[in-house]
């Protein structure tokens, strides 16, 4: 067990399970890891290995004794009938026989229809009246001579879910917890492992829970296949609904104005539309223009009554077109239906959650580590909807006064979220506070630069996206990482800000961005110097030529001091930067490349035996490697001096890119750093 793993378990025993054992038990069985965590939680919510062996062979026996597999439905219907009762796990849904006066049920996997339901249990757990609901079900059979008599009855029903929950306890053990061990022990939850994620990764990967803990949120998720965009929706609670297909009907979503039954947003916590894009798919333009109006105002119609609702909704789709062709030849939201391609409803978007900047979901970023019990999250999550922390904020900054409320409303309910699932008790720090700030504006901003590529009414009214500290008096910008990496392609942009301006992009207190050139027209012009660049958590299109590639130009001997050149994929970035150096110089030139690294005693060896291999590598190239690997402490500074007079503080050293799966061969980010995601970092560059 990690330290992380021990302090888990001693903040919240009983509330925690190993992650790793939901795939141990699951098999065959098409079961959402809530209901197997459910039966974790009652038998392996322990750090005892004995305790969670013995748990796990229990599970397993009860889920191949009482799971229902829809192949096998007709031998389990035969074995209840000839035992007269027996105990099943399956998703039940209820509706109301209004012909007999009577509410019956439908079993998804075990195929039983129209088995009837004591009122008590509908009363004592409503969501059954909705798509359906995992339960413990203890069925019996008993043979009648009336005809079209059901032989089926309900004993007892269960939803899976907690039975109790203590929101002191809670908030008591969260305060045991910094803020990036708690975002960590989110992540382990979610089933990830940590280690490979940026701080940035974390948040977008925490975002994801918003709908659960904010009331009528509405977010959009557009990226890549493969990202687990759906998981958390279709996995992580009992009270969100998955709508596969993105396809629903008005009836299904809000009302039924034939029979008056309430649809999924009077249920749920959160909605979500799975597989959402798709420019051909028909979409009626009624539910279309009631999902505006609830998304807006948190209602929708019965006839002349008008019903109010909390449910959070979700769009998530896959895009087909790279961002930069989006905003350069049309928008972000292309690949949405048409009938929702409508600057009407997308203006009702909170958040556009950026999955592209999502990684690619591999098997080594899962986790073995501990995490909660996903249901005990899920119910923390719901008592904490009640909770308004929209506007906590205002202790330290000030959202400029040109950002309209509905701009300002959809970062309050992203910042109130995340402030939420980080932070329940309602505290932070200043800084922590504006990363949350930033993180929701910039999502609100993603929204509001395609509405004005979409709409030039959206144009008339000048919007800056900044927030004034109360403390400095200063006043910072919040930028979108794709508008830094993609700033030629917005420069092209009719309406956009940086096409009226004509000014090159820069993030919040950025000099110079990395992919802007810094020669002059004439290319014998001296280099500027004295500059700052800030790299963002993530941001992509950075690469060791477009930050200061021209500063190497002409050099004859390089100096690199880093001491953390030790593990393999940090030898790999110095092999890149020395590819740099071959390109830049003459085929009859050779470059001495001297390199001062640390390492501790017992890893001596081995880093010298990865530099011995890549000093022999290069020794055709004329790219002379020498190294000094001293002790590990002894040298702090990460800087690259050049025989040419210029000094290049890197703040990360070489090692600026987060981790990026290098085993695929046709991973375009093995071959080119601008593919990959970067971590956040400062570099300076001097004349020396």
């Amino acid at each position: 067990m990690t330290p992380l793993d021990q302090q888990i378990n001693a903040a919240f025993p009983g509330k925690v399970v190993r992650k790793d054992l939901t795939s141990l038990v699951k098999g065959n069985a098409v079961v959402p890891t809530f209901v197997l965590e459910y039966l974790l939680g009652q038998y392996c919510a322990t750090d005892e290995e004995e305790t969670i062996r013995q748990g796990v062979e229990t599970v397993k026996k009860i889920l191949a004794r009482h799971y229902v597999h829809r192949e096998e439905s007709e031998l389990l219907k035969s074995r209840i009938r000839d035992k007269g009762r027996d105990r099943v796990i399956d998703r039940v849904s209820v509706e109301l026989d209004d012909r007999q006066d009577v509410h019956v049920a439908t079993f998804t996997n075990l195929g039983l229809k129209k088995v009837p339901v004591q009122d008590r249990w509908v009363r004592k757990f409503p969501k059954l009246l909705t798509s359906g609901v995992w339960c413990l079900v203890d069925v019996s059979y008993e043979a009648r001579e009336e005809r079209d008599a059901v032989p089926w009855f309900i004993d007892s029903i269960k939803p899976i879910q907690l039975s109790a929950f203590d929101y002191v306890e809670y908030i008591l053990g969260r305060q045991q917890f910094s803020t990036g061990e708690w975002m960590d022990v989110l992540i382990q939850t979610i089933g990830f492992n940590p280690e490979h994620f940026s701080r940035r990764g974390k948040l977008l990967q925490l975002s994801r829970l918003i709908p659960f803990v904010e009331r009528n949120f509405n977010t959009i998720e557009l990226g890549p296949k493969g990202t687990g965009k759906s998981h958390v929706y279709s996995e992580f609670s009992p009270h969100g609904m998955l709508i596969s297909g993105g396809e629903v009907t008005l009836a299904k979503l809000f009302v039924n104005n034939a029979s008056g039954k309430i649809g999924l947003v009077g249920f749920w916590d959160s909605v979500a539309f799975d597989e959402f894009a798709g420019p051909d798919k028909r979409v009626s333009k009624s539910l279309v223009d009631v999902m505006k109006n609830y998304m807006a105002n948190k209602t929708f119609s019965r006839g002349r009554e008008s019903l109010g609702a909390e449910a959070s909704m979700v769009f998530i789709g896959n895009t087909k077109r790279s961002v930069g062709y989006m905003l350069k030849h049309s928008d972000l939201f292309e690949q949405l239906p048409k009938a929702y391609y409508d600057t009407a409803f997308l203006d009702r978007l909170h958040y556009y959650l950026p999955g592209w900047e999502v990684d690619i979901i591999r098997g080594e970023m899962f986790t073995s580590g501990f995490g909660f019990i996903v249901d005990y999250l899920a119910e923390a999550f719901r008592n904490l909807r009640s909770e308004d922390y929209g506007a906590l904020y205002r202790e330290h900054f000030t959202l400029d006064p040109t950002i309209a409320t509905r701009d300002r409303t959809a970062v309050q309910k992203t910042f109130g979220g995340l402030m939420k699932i980080i932070y329940p008790e309602g505290t932070c720090t200043r800084e922590e506070c504006r990363e949350l700030l930033e993180f929701a504006i910039e999502g609100r901003r993603r929204v509001k630069l395609q509405l004005m590529k979409l709409d030039e009414t959206f144009r008339e009214r000048a919007v800056r996206f900044k927030y004034l500290d109360k403390q400095t008096g200063k006043e910072h910008e919040v930028i979108t990482l794709e508008e830094l990496q993609y700033q030629r392609a917005l420069t092209q942009v009719p309406g956009s800000e940086q096409a009226r301006s004509k000014e090159p992009i820069t993030g919040p207190d950025v000099a110079t961005d990395p992919s802007t050139t810094l020669l002059t027209d004439d290319a014998t012009a001296t280099l500027l110097t004295g500059i700052n660049i800030i790299v963002k958590d993530n941001q992509r299109g950075v690469s060791y030529e477009n930050l200061f590639g021209d500063y190497l130009k002409n050099a004859r001997e390089v100096h690199v001091v880093d001491p953390y050149l030790r593990q393999f994929h940090q030898i790999k970035n110095l092999q890149e930067f020395a590819q740099l150096l071959y390109r830049y110089k003459d085929p009859g030139d050779e470059v001495k490349l001297h390199v001062i690294t640390a390492a501790k005693p017992e890893e001596h060896v081995e880093v010298e035996k990865l530099l011995c291999k890549l000093e022999v590598a290069l020794a055709t190239t004329g790219i002379d490697l020498s190294f000094d690997v001293k002790d590990h402490g002894d040298i702090h500074d990460r800087c690259v001096e050049t025989d040419t007079g210029y000094k290049i503080i890197l703040g990360r050293g070489l090692d600026i890119f987060q981790p990026y799966d290098r085993k695929e061969t046709f991973n375009p980010a093995v071959a080119l750093q601008e593919e990959r995601a970067c971590k956040g970092f400062e570099v300076t560059i001097l004349a020396v």
